[in-house]
């Protein structure tokens, strides 16, 4: 087996931590106390290719793989997670879907002005009363005679929802048929009909800007229906399992961010006379640490070269998500312990590292659910 990269992999991954460290990072603690959203610092992602990274050069972006994604979204985690969740949708969630099953037409107006940074793009799948069942949604689009379709319904906890122009929707256009009753459609949020709530106030990725959005007779042409009508549970779980790389990636950054300031205190800090980093205790932690966060790299590493190759890689994307998710978490706890009273406050990033990391546990599938992936694969039972 090859674990080297390609040159262009490594110039990919080299500009994202330029980027993640000389102007992410510090501005960082400035967006996670005042919710900001970062609209500056993601135009410059866009403008070096980042929020488009396995978008072709014809549709404004960087033509790169999965590989070249995995390294790039560590980077931009372990500056801050908020802009690495921004960057994730947009690749992941937005880009993917329309790529894939998209017209021309909507390739050129929707994938390039995300992709070039001169917009921000966002996915609506999760309703109040919908989260994991999808196809519990009470959204609805009825055709028309004309072959446009009336949407009307509400959709919560979209990321970006409050800054986005362009959202991929999926609605119920046949109730009848359950999950294949489910369209995905293009949405521009300038058109009338379309409505933000409040943005919800979270425990982390807080310059991540999420809210409510809600569909008032909102007319949707033909021309804006993505795929074919009926389609939208197979593009809204393909793109899912994209996702999950992405937030596998984004798991890492966090996780190596936290350890990396770890070591540093260990080294610096002292206690009855030694650094602590020499105590069996810290040093237990500090190994664990270690081998946690390079079995998340190597597994996600695995899906994205997977997905790469064109393979199948749904069952290798729930593995690499819930490990490197339920790895972070473990990590920044243990991060912020080592730490002691410093971990636990906010003059050091640990506690926001703790606070980012919780969420990879939850969206784009909850840890519950990748085990349900992941245990559907291996015994063919449903």
């Amino acid at each position: 087996m090859d674990f080297s990269f390609t040159e262009e992999q490594l110039m990919l991954q080299d500009a994202a931590r330029r980027i993640a460290q000389d102007v992410i990072a510090p501005s960082a603690e400035h967006h996670d106390q005042t919710g900001e959203f970062p609209l500056a610092n993601i135009q410059l992602l866009g403008e070096n290719g980042l929020m488009g990274i396995e978008v072709p050069t014809e549709y404004g972006g960087a033509g790169m793989d999965p590989v070249s994604y995995v390294l790039a979204m560590i980077e931009i985690a372990a500056g801050d997670a908020a802009h690495s969740t921004i960057m994730s949708v947009n690749n992941s969630l937005f880009c993917n879907g329309i790529l894939k099953f998209g017209t021309e037409e909507q390739k050129q107006k929707y994938v390039r002005a995300i992709a070039e940074g001169r917009e921000i793009g966002a996915f609506a799948l999760t309703e109040p009363q919908s989260g994991s069942d999808a196809t519990a949604m009470r959204c609805r689009a009825v055709k028309q005679a004309d072959g446009s379709f009336v949407i009307n319904g509400k959709k919560s906890w979209i990321t970006s929802g409050p800054v986005a122009r362009y959202i991929v929707l999926f609605a119920m256009s046949e109730p009848e048929k359950g999950s294949r009753g489910i369209t995905a459609f293009m949405i521009d949020t300038a058109k009338p009909g379309f409505h933000r709530g409040k943005t919800e106030p979270k425990l982390g990725i807080r310059a991540s800007a999420t809210c409510e959005i809600e569909f008032a007779d909102y007319v949707v042409g033909p021309e804006d229906v993505l795929g074919e009508e009926g389609q939208g549970f197979k593009i809204a779980m393909g793109v899912l399992d994209a996702g999950r790389i992405g937030i596998a990636s984004q798991a890492i950054g966090i996780a190596r961010a936290a350890y990396e300031k770890t070591l540093e205190y260990v080294r610096e800090r002292k206690a009855f006379g030694a650094p602590i980093g020499t105590f069996q205790m810290t040093q237990a932690k500090i190994a664990d640490m270690k081998c946690k966060l390079d079995a998340s790299l190597l597994l996600t590493l695995r899906a994205a070269w997977l997905k790469g190759q064109g393979k199948p890689f749904s069952a290798e994307a729930a593995i690499a998500k819930l490990t490197a998710s339920e790895a972070a978490m473990w990590i920044t706890h243990q991060a912020v312990q080592i730490h002691g009273g410093m971990g636990y406050s906010k003059e050091m990033p640990l506690e926001r590292y703790f606070r980012d990391a919780k969420i990879t546990e939850i969206y784009e599938g909850t840890s519950e659910i990748q085990r349900m992936v992941i245990a559907r694969a291996e015994t063919g039972l449903r």
